[in-house]
């Protein structure tokens, strides 16, 4: 996650969705007043103890929402990416799985771990992306801008442009090459996922092919 005070945003990193080759753009932009939690490739902790001492940049934006007061936080410009949650499934257990070849060797059967077996319920990169983007009343938060990893740079230009600061061309950063995550599913798979991430699949209009 990433406060700025100077151009007054905040920027929610849901994590699968892009996150690093968008804070590595707005890092350019940002003064010394301004504060991120990042815990891969940068390590950064927010001015808060009980936030710093979460070991990821993955933060909610109920968790930061206090810290900042309501005055700041209902005036910030907050958005954040988003990512179809049938491919964002598929690259999640790709990355548990980073290392080796076993997920391209067997992938359903690492993905029916996940979903049915081993369902690891408390892992951030596991939750759904509302979760992030939720207060605890479940209605979302982000009301001014939900970019889609489905069309990166067009999103990040648009919210650059209403931030009020320069984009640029985003680099890509901890990206890996697959192919089309509808290969690697069947019906029993796509039901499973469908039902753990429909409120992700509501609320950001997607379907198994795609945005609506």
């Amino acid at each position: 996650m990433i406060v700025s005070h100077r151009h007054r945003f905040i920027f929610a990193a849901v994590p699968k969705t892009g996150t690093h080759s968008v804070r590595q753009a707005l890092r350019e932009q940002l003064g010394d007043e301004d504060v991120e939690q990042v815990g891969l490739f940068v390590d950064k902790r927010f001015p808060w103890q009980d936030l710093a001492a979460i070991r990821h940049g993955h933060l909610s934006l109920a968790q930061v929402r206090p810290y900042l007061g309501e005055e700041a936080f209902a005036g910030y410009f907050k958005f954040a990416f988003v990512r179809n949650p049938f491919d964002r499934f598929v690259s999640y257990c790709a990355f548990m799985l980073r290392g080796g070849d076993a997920f391209e060797r067997r992938p359903r059967e690492v993905m029916r771990h996940f979903l049915f077996e081993q369902p690891p319920e408390q892992h951030v990169l596991f939750q759904p992306q509302a979760s992030l983007l939720a207060g605890e009343d479940g209605r979302i938060l982000l009301t001014d801008a939900v970019g889609r990893v489905e069309d990166m740079q067009g999103s990040y230009d648009a919210i650059c442009a209403r931030i009020g600061i320069p984009s640029r061309p985003l680099d890509r950063v901890n990206s890996t090459t697959r192919d089309d995550y509808r290969r690697y599913y069947d019906p029993t798979l796509i039901e499973a996922v469908a039902a753990r991430y429909a409120q992700d699949l509501d609320l950001f209009g997607y379907t198994f092919e795609g945005p609506q």
